[in-house]
């Protein structure tokens, strides 16, 4: 057991239940209470958050010392901008060691508390004095002339110390020393950034095959772990990765084709703004939901599709992946630009039963994109692909000659000659064989992507010579053939390619 599981497992007294052994009583802080002013919040995707706190104090003339509570105790300290009216900040200080009953115990190492124990038997109590040696593994204490290992078996002790230590803190605590010119009650501005607050997007789409839509809800899943509750904040929600932030998006996950139409937010720079509508309290340790989208009957449709690589031989068929395709437009989609975030797709069963059926992620989406999100693998649609064919048809050879002058130290020509180099262009026939098998009673599509056709450095050139389906020239590397399948049935389909190497 680590160190500080056996000293928590001691009784020791938390700040709640700290009592001086004089009798003296100490002030029990409010975790629910706060002395933030007016706050907003401004959260990015990428573990980082604008803090703007709004107090007010009263500043003494002259040079002051004052402190503020309830900061995010993991604020960036170096990030901090402090304004009032006619002050000028001399020096800055942040305060995070916590008070904590493991942090209580390691500073008292050299003083001396009070050990209450309970004989379980009989109620009676006794205290002692003893002092904390170490608590390093455990907790070492001396009483009188003899050395103890506090137990971690469940017995009733507590720890009563004199007083709290003057360096731990209830909450998190900037401080701040002051130059005034005049005294009296201002506004004081706090502006920093902070790690361990962050949000993403998760999406929950009901996917209706009768009529090939979506129902689609967004939520924004907010969380922090800041270690600081920010009461009744105005919190705004940033899409996008400013540089220095660290954050990192999805890519273009699950993007056919990037949109080219504006959505109607607003925006700061390059980025989306998502505010969340009226004041809110963004408690530590909590994760938040908000929704932001809601939008019923998108068209959808559901997609088969499989990529198959450069004389690729399949031992056996592959199941084609399945995935659902749809817009983000304005006319004919979800009419919204989508932060970056996961898609868990749900469809009704027999008895009208939303099932799960899969998840996958996007990037950030501008509005009119194209997605086709995989769900998962198609169960009854399999295809395999196979080199039939593969022959060389001509072969040439042929010289070329480069000439070559070589100089002395002296820049002196000394003689000219020639070298001959021999390199071989080699012609080749390829024939691909798709076999595409399909178990469903409905005849299907599926969108076969042959890749890899500029696959080596040293191919010159290739061209399609014959093709069953129709092809597709995606790219220079890429074709895509759509090709259909009847129901209960299979489909063979050849394609014949010509390189030169």
């Amino acid at each position: 057991m680590n160190n500080l599981k056996r000293i928590a497992g001691l009784g020791l007294v938390s700040a709640a239940a700290l009592a001086a052994s004089s009798g003296t009583a100490q002030s029990v802080p409010d975790h629910d209470a706060t002395e933030q002013g007016d706050v907003s919040v401004t959260i990015y995707n990428s573990n980082l958050a604008l803090v703007q706190d709004v107090r007010q104090l009263d500043i003494a003339q002259g040079q002051s010392r004052i402190e503020f509570p309830d900061v995010s105790a993991r604020i960036r300290p170096e990030t901090l901008s402090f304004y009032a009216p006619d002050t000028t900040i001399v020096e800055q200080n942040f305060d995070y060691d916590l008070l904590t009953p493991t942090k209580m115990m390691e500073k008292a190492i050299g003083q001396t508390v009070s050990l209450l124990r309970t004989n379980p038997a009989t109620g009676a109590e006794t205290r002692e004095r003893a002092k904390v040696l170490s608590t390093a593994g455990g907790v070492v204490i001396q009483i009188g002339n003899r050395i103890e290992v506090l137990r971690d078996d469940g017995l009733p002790v507590r720890v009563i110390f004199d007083r709290v230590p003057p360096n731990l803190r209830a909450r998190p605590t900037l401080s701040v020393n002051l130059d005034s010119t005049r005294p009296g009650r201002r506004p004081v501005s706090l502006r920093y950034l902070s790690s361990g607050l962050g949000w993403k997007a998760d999406y929950v789409a009901l996917y209706n095959e009768g009529d090939n839509s979506i129902d689609m809800q967004g939520w924004v899943t907010l969380t922090n772990n800041s270690g600081t509750t920010f009461h009744r904040a105005d919190t705004l929600l940033v899409a996008g990765n400013p540089s220095g932030s660290g954050g990192r998006g999805f890519g273009n996950r699950g993007m056919t084709r990037a949109g080219t139409e504006s959505a109607d937010r607003e925006r700061l720079g390059d980025f989306y703004l998502y505010p969340i509508s009226g004041r809110t309290t963004i408690a530590n340790a909590q994760t938040k939901q908000v929704s932001f989208l809601d939008v019923q009957g998108v068209p959808a449709r559901k997609v088969y599709s499989i990529a198959v690589g450069w004389q690729q031989n399949d031992s056996t068929p592959r199941n084609v992946a399945s995935a659902i395709s749809f817009s983000s437009s304005r006319d004919q989609g979800l009419g919204d630009a989508l932060p970056a975030g996961t898609v868990r797709f749900y469809q009704r069963d027999s008895q009208g039963t939303p099932q799960f059926i899969g998840e996958n992620s996007i990037g950030h989406t501008p509005m009119g994109s194209e997605l086709t999100l995989t769900t998962g693998d198609a169960f009854d649609i399999t295809v395999q692909a196979e080199v039939e064919k593969r022959e060389t048809i001509t072969e040439r050879q042929w010289r070329e000659s480069e000439r070559f002058q070589v100089f002395d130290a002296d820049d002196n020509l000394v003689s000219r000659g020639s070298v001959e180099r021999q390199e071989r262009t080699y012609y080749y026939r390829t024939t691909m064989r798709y076999t595409l098998t399909n178990a469903k009673d409905e005849p299907i599509e599926v969108d076969l992507m042959q890749t890899g056709l500029d696959r080596y450095w040293w191919a010159y050139d290739y061209r399609v010579v014959s093709e069953d389906v129709p092809g597709e020239q995606i790219n220079y590397s890429r074709r895509k053939y759509v090709i259909p399948v009847p129901a209960e049935g299979k489909r063979v389909v050849r394609v014949v390619y010509e390189t030169r190497w």
